[in-house]
């Protein structure tokens, strides 16, 4: 229960629907209104079925390239601290509209809900937990259902909160993922320094 308590959390984090809301909102504005919500809960679905295959496959990707799980959770760490960096200290062109037409795939569902630090963390996660796997995929599930609702729901939020609160709260949200990288990164670095000890014993 913990564990998918922790790495739900985590995802709904690093898959920061609250940043991505302003972007979606640009992309849709010369798409039909009435088509709005299907159009976000298909990107949603499809950024959720690429997550799973990562999920699924990473593994063996990163044994195919000989990384081991100590490389992986430090960059694991370094990737979500510069996330969260960005969470709350964005760019000012960030927001900027782009005249996608009817957004499918790019830039919705990838990068901008599966992007790489989604990928990474959910690899991360299935060589932490290999036994864990189902459980990871309800996380993983958990996590893109509660960011197609605020997705779908950006429009309100922002109408509700405002600029300035949608702002606040994913700033807010920036500060507790970096926490989590920082815990991350320190794991790896344990890891790390446990395998060199062992080496060095033997």
């Amino acid at each position: 229960m913990k564990l998918l308590y922790s790495e739900t959390i985590t995802l709904f984090l690093v898959m920061d629907s609250l940043g991505v809301v302003p972007i979606a909102l640009a992309s849709l504005k010369k798409v039909n209104p009435k088509r709005h919500t299907f159009i976000l809960f298909r990107e949603s679905i499809i950024a959720f079925l690429i997550l799973a295959l990562f999920l699924f496959f990473g593994d063996y990707f990163l044994q195919s390239l000989n990384i081991t799980q100590a490389a992986l959770r430090i960059a694991g760490g370094i990737i979500l601290f510069l996330i969260a960096i960005k969470m709350i200290f964005p760019r000012e062109d960030e927001a900027k509209e782009h005249d996608y037409g009817e957004p499918f795939i790019v830039p919705l569902a990838i990068p901008m809900i599966a992007g790489p630090s989604a990928m990474a963390t959910i690899m991360l996660f299935s060589t932490q937990h290999p036994e864990q796997t189902g459980a990871l995929l309800f996380a993983l599930f958990i996590a893109s259902a509660l960011s197609a609702l605020v997705l779908i729901f950006g429009s309100q939020l922002r109408y509700f909160l405002g600029e300035k609160g949608l702002i606040a709260l994913e700033r807010l949200m920036g500060m507790l993922l970096t926490t989590i990288a920082v815990q991350m990164f320190l794991d790896g670095m344990q890891d790390y320094l446990h395998l060199h000890k062992l080496s060095g014993s033997s």
